[in-house]
């Protein structure tokens, strides 16, 4: 018993010495932050949202491992795309985004933080030097995928005198069994249900508020561009609301509109009207009394598309906002017109009509055309206009069948969601906006095979990952098993 106590005292003298404070995990992160914050994705909207979404489970992991006591834990799998253009050797899962991200894949399963910035940090191919100068002794650290980095190992009687779990062993026996849709939503339903209940009053309170202020303002639609939880949107409705009793008068010119609240304010390159949510109401105000000039812009930015579309045999110019980053009109006017004055000076040779019907989008972030599933050409607006004639003439026929093949795939999708709401009884089935139809598809005929009686009433979102949300929403990845 005395060598138990002796050994107990030891391991936690060797624990102190390996520990960071929660700052100094921060601070030894920040190349990381540096290299996956969303912020730095504006124009990658896939890639923003994934590693908006990573971040926050991110995050959790971080606080729980600071909570005292805070002892067993499954490990965990984040997914990030870093802001890098060539692949790094590494042994953790990688692959390259079609705008030339890497994304990485890895598993947490440390219990200091140290060993899990270190983990990050080496998984990301990121530099460790800077960790050495905090103030902890530094140690070889071992690779994720080995046993868990311990100074000592300890005898199986130890844990079997104690009852503390064995760390070795739950780590091989998360590795032996993988997730899978079933066992996570044994371990997680519970979880759900009660977070569901509790966010029930706040989710009937946005749907009122956003019922009034669409019929008071005869408003389209009001959306969300991020994932923000039910107590924010309420709040954010409640703050347009004020106004709207403050200053009824300019809100006059809202009519038929559609209202997004996002991170900044204007008009967006849809015709939508974005209100920063970190904006005061004055900010708003002047958004509103502006209106009527940036409607007169929105007249001469689709007056400028019909002019391409001439200039290209009659393809149409569209803007999609889940493939496109968020910009201003001001923003859009300025890349159409520069894509117009040079398409207008090269005086291109195509039939006039002959390429109605077929859709493309302006994109900044690309050198070289490409033909996307759904159809639409992704031009660059640095595209030689000789290879862009080339290009679409070499791709016209793809193009009409893959538009052909998108119009059914949307008729199945749309099928295949109401089909799973009713089979399970769920209040709400979604996807995020970076899982594609074909994958949504195949995510809800999978479901359908099976019997899943804990998703009756439920929200279930799809994605890419395993999470349950902060209002009760289930997040499980389109490819579970």
């Amino acid at each position: 018993f005395v060598r138990l106590c002796l050994d107990k005292i030891l391991l936690q003298c060797v624990l102190q010495s390996r520990t960071l404070s929660g700052a100094d995990a921060i601070n030894a992160l920040r190349p990381f932050y540096f290299a996956v914050h969303p912020d730095f994705f504006g124009q990658h909207p896939k890639e923003r949202e994934v590693n908006e979404n990573s971040l926050k489970r991110l995050n959790g992991y971080l606080e729980n491992l600071q909570k005292p006591g805070f002892r067993s834990f499954k490990p965990t799998q984040f997914t990030f795309y870093v802001r890098e253009r060539e692949p790094n050797s590494s042994n953790v899962q990688e692959s390259f985004s079609a705008s030339g991200f890497r994304a990485v894949s890895f598993t947490l399963h440390t219990r200091d933080l140290l060993s899990t910035v270190l983990d990050i940090l080496n998984s990301c191919s990121l530099s460790t030097e800077h960790v050495q100068s905090l103030s902890v002794s530094s140690q070889p650290h071992k690779d994720a995928k080995s046993t868990v980095n311990r100074p000592i190992k300890w005898d199986k009687t130890y844990y079997s005198f104690t009852g503390f779990k064995d760390p070795e062993e739950e780590l091989e026996q998360a590795q032996r069994m993988e997730t899978t849709l079933m066992s996570w939503l044994d371990d997680n339903e519970a979880v759900a249900v009660k977070k569901l209940k509790k966010s029930l009053p706040l989710r009937k309170e946005l749907e009122r508020l956003k019922i009034e202020l669409s019929h008071e303002l005869q408003l389209s639609d009001i959306r969300w561009q991020r994932s923000w939880g039910i107590a924010h949107r309420c709040s954010q409705l409640h703050s347009l609301g004020r106004l709207v009793q403050q200053r009824p008068e300019i809100l006059k010119n809202v009519k038929g509109r559609t209202v997004v609240f996002t991170d900044r304010s204007g008009m967006s390159a849809a015709g939508h009207i974005m209100l920063g949510t970190m904006d005061v109401h004055h900010h708003w105000t002047k958004i509103f009394e502006r209106l009527p000039n940036y409607y007169k812009l929105q007249k001469r930015l689709l007056l400028l598309e019909d002019r391409i579309s001439q200039l290209l045999g009659g393809i149409q110019v569209i803007y999609i906002e889940e493939l496109q980053p968020l910009l201003t009109l001001e923003e859009y006017y300025e890349t159409l017109n520069s894509f117009y004055n040079k398409l207008h000076g090269s005086r291109l040779p195509f039939h006039p009509h002959s390429l109605r019907g077929l859709q493309m989008i302006l994109g900044s972030d690309r050198y070289a055309p490409s033909l996307h599933e759904f159809g639409h050409f992704m031009i660059p607006t640095v595209c030689d206009p000789a290879a862009l004639q080339w290009f679409i003439f070499a791709k016209a026929q793809e193009a009409r069948e893959n538009l052909k093949r998108k119009e059914e795939m949307m008729i199945t999708e749309k099928e295949l969601i109401r089909t799973s709401t009713e089979r399970f009884s769920l209040d709400r089935l979604y996807k995020e906006p970076s899982v594609s139809s074909a994958q949504m598809i195949d995510c809800c005929k999978r479901l359908l095979e099976e019997s899943l009686p804990y998703l009756q009433g439920m929200h279930l979102c799809i994605s890419h990952f395993y999470s349950v949300l902060q209002d009760g929403d289930l997040c499980i990845p389109w490819n579970w098993k």
